[in-house]
């Protein structure tokens, strides 16, 4: 018998693709436009919705029993909060500079629909270990969007990947811009990051037919 379940397992793997907060819940899609023109950008902001949900989850799951219902949503602003400044404070004294280009969207996190939706739908009424899975599940489904888009936005919109020129230099013309290729500035702007999660949509609707609306 594995560590995990049938069921659990589900709870990982099922956001990952047909499940997907962003491109089947339409949740979060407001940090996928404003932060994925970098990638280290889109990574920091995944691992800080990782632990954020994982925690918050684990946390509201194991109060759940005694926060009053007509509090609870206060209740909950005030966790997610608390790990928003922790991680906050863990950006701002190991990667300063990437904090200061996030920190608007790190404090966003509160009002990320993912994270408060998940502690209203499934770990108010789940234990800790199910509600965990699910906080990492879905956290993971939110960053594989948000890691494509960030991939995609960077290559083609700088050339780079994390920083670092693959496709050659721009102003030296080498690799590919010595055969005439330019990068598109294009995709460095918010609408082309809307852009970019459409044809992921398309791409599993195309997959799975069950996901295409009547």
């Amino acid at each position: 018998m594995g560590l995990l379940s049938k069921k659990d397992a589900a709870l990982i793997t099922d956001p990952l693709a047909d499940n997907n907060p962003i491109t089947i819940q339409v949740l979060g899609i407001c940090s996928a436009l404003a932060i994925t023109a970098e990638l280290k950008a889109s990574i920091v902001m995944s691992i800080s919705v990782l632990f954020v949900l994982g925690v918050g989850n684990v946390v509201i799951s194991l109060m759940r029993n005694i926060i009053p219902s007509k509090i609870r949503i206060i209740v909950q602003l005030i966790v997610v909060a608390t790990l928003v400044i922790i991680v906050d404070q863990v950006l701002k004294a190991f990667a300063y500079d990437l904090s200061k280009t996030l920190s608007v969207f790190i404090g966003l996190i509160i009002t990320n629909c993912i994270i408060m939706g998940r502690f209203e739908a499934f770990a108010l009424g789940n234990g800790p270990w199910k509600s965990f899975l699910d906080g990492i599940g879905n956290a993971l489904g939110y960053a594989v969007i948000l890691i494509i888009v960030g991939f995609f936005r960077e290559l083609f919109g700088s050339g780079t990947l994390l920083g670092f020129k693959v496709l050659g230099d721009p102003i030296e013309k080498t690799g590919l811009y010595a055969l005439g290729y330019e990068n598109n500035g294009f995709m460095l702007l918010s609408p082309m990051a809307l852009i970019v999660v459409g044809i992921i949509i398309w791409v599993q609707r195309t997959r799975n037919k069950a996901l295409v609306e009547d």
